[in-house]
């Protein structure tokens, strides 16, 4: 079984549409879908509510204020956890990422058994054929080249956030210290790379239809680069981490 976490902000015009989108093949494996309502000002909570009233498997949690993504990614982890279940799933509400390749994320893992999967935007150039501006494109393709050096892997994305996990990996990554910002996701390969648990990718399309980004990408890639410094440091393999 798997329980997904969606990370919802301010996501009122596609949430609906985004869970409408999970075949039903993947509904008969899907213990919880956990949607977290980052203290949205537009209908979101409204929508949300409504999803959990006619999905059995749907539960709707609100935050009070904007916490971030770095800190409902810890939250929907750890919520995730509590189900008991094996495999834990991020899937944003906006539908960027496809609900549709779930069923064969599912099937990757558990073909490879792997501890954690990402959905590569970048892998046959998906991204450039759903739309991704071509800045965007050449900004990850640099830094995937840079991170494939320090983590000495051959991956073709990094910063999807369309990740699926094994529990094993979660429990031992260490997350509750990680970031409150959009780099969370990295810190995680970081983790699973620096502790010996097998990471992997699978194509997966990617749609830009003009959802509004909540990222700063000079920032963000200055946070990169400072994920990278950590792990090389040996920050991300280490026991016990410290805030």
């Amino acid at each position: 079984m798997i329980s997904i976490y969606m990370p919802a902000y301010n996501t009122s015009k596609l949430l609906r549409a985004t869970v409408a989108r999970i075949p039903a093949a993947a509904w008969e494996q899907i213990y919880c879908l956990h949607i977290i309502n980052d203290g949205s000002s537009d209908d979101t909570a409204a929508i949300g509510d409504a999803l959990a009233l006619a999905y059995s498997k749907i539960r709707i949690h609100h935050n009070s204020q904007n916490c971030g993504y770095g800190a409902v990614v810890r939250e929907g982890i750890r919520k995730c956890l509590d189900d008991g279940t094996d495999l834990i799933l991020c899937l944003h509400a906006d539908g960027q990422y496809a609900p549709e390749v779930l069923p064969r994320m599912l099937e990757t893992m558990e073909g490879y058994n792997l501890d954690l999967l990402q959905g590569s935007r970048l892998a046959q150039r998906g991204a450039l054929a759903g739309g991704m501006p071509v800045y965007k494109w050449a900004a990850g393709y640099l830094l995937c080249m840079l991170e494939n050096r320090v983590f000495h892997l051959r991956m073709t994305d990094y910063h999807s956030g369309y990740l699926l996990y094994r529990r094993r990996f979660l429990e031992a990554s260490g997350f509750e210290h990680f970031s409150g910002n959009f780099e969370i996701d990295l810190e995680l390969i970081a983790a699973a790379k620096a502790r010996g648990f097998l990471v992997g990718e699978v194509p997966i399309p990617t749609r830009y239809a003009g959802e509004v980004s909540h990222l700063n990408p000079v920032a963000y890639g200055l946070r990169v680069l400072g994920v990278l410094g950590r792990y090389l440091r040996g920050y991300y393999g280490r026991p016990k981490l410290h805030a």
